[in-house]
């Protein structure tokens, strides 16, 4: 992908995984199809992520650690339009109370949450902000911003491989609609997440943390792509989404106990 194709596949990634306004030229010939322009993920998750990561060095100077997290948390949810969000909630609520395949994708397709996915969504929102608070409280207010600008692009890769990964679970879906990242995409996504953490936390904390937390993060996303596709034979918007917040949970978690 030469360099313009890949501008403007981040300016469509800003506009696919964000509420930010992306001027309508990028969109000119686009087909909806998503091989190509989930390559871009990664680096739009650093240009969704950068006002919360800009918040959070901002007041985590304060003496309010964690109303320093939640500030930066909650305007990285009202950015994304709780785009992710939404898809744990919807696969937590399937796979919690879906006997079956069947029943699983028909709750999931299902607007309303449930017990499943309110759990789900509390302790994603406690943990991530539970982590910020204490890279806060280590001392380094620098630190933590970039472990949360980090992890909002490696989480961003961390979807795409699970995207790839797998079929869509239903042939008639939106996610069968739009296709499937191709094989270079996805790696092209992974690496830069990778990449992105290792560039911005390598001054502050050992290789050897940053390579435990990036495996621990990759672990948990291929752990979970191995038990939608047992469970759902697929993937769907729904698990594309949970598969970003529960990479972004690990990582920060791991980062937080090992930093």
């Amino acid at each position: 992908m030469v360099l313009p194709d890949f501008i403007t596949a981040i300016a469509r990634s800003i506009g696919f995984l964000s509420r930010i306004p992306v001027p309508s030229r990028f969109f000119e010939g686009d087909d909806g199809r998503m091989d190509k322009t989930p390559a871009a993920f990664a680096v739009a998750g650093l240009v969704v992520a950068a006002l919360p990561c800009f918040l959070l060095f901002v007041f985590g100077q304060s003496h309010a650690p964690m109303l320093a997290a939640t500030l930066a948390t909650g305007v990285l949810v009202f950015l994304t339009g709780a785009l992710h969000e939404d898809g744990l909630g919807d696969t937590a609520d399937g796979l919690g109370g879906g006997k079956d395949r069947e029943r699983a994708l028909l709750i999931m397709k299902d607007s309303r949450i449930g017990s499943y996915g309110a759990l789900a969504l509390g302790l994603s929102l406690l943990v991530r902000v539970a982590a910020l608070t204490t890279l806060l409280a280590q001392g380094s207010a620098l630190f933590a911003s970039l472990a949360l600008l980090a992890s909002a692009s490696f989480s961003r890769g961390a979807m795409v491989w699970h995207w790839n990964r797998l079929p869509p679970a239903k042939p008639d879906g939106v996610a069968a609609s739009v296709g499937s990242p191709a094989d270079s995409a996805a790696r092209v996504a992974l690496l830069t997440g990778i990449a992105a953490v290792l560039l911005f936390l390598m001054p502050f904390t050992s290789l050897l943390t940053l390579s435990v937390a990036v495996i621990a993060g990759l672990g948990a996303t291929q752990a979970f792509t191995l038990m939608i596709g047992k469970r759902l034979g697929g993937h769907t918007g729904d698990t594309i989404g949970a598969t970003q917040q529960i990479s972004d949970m690990v990582l920060l978690s791991a980062l937080a106990l090992l930093a």
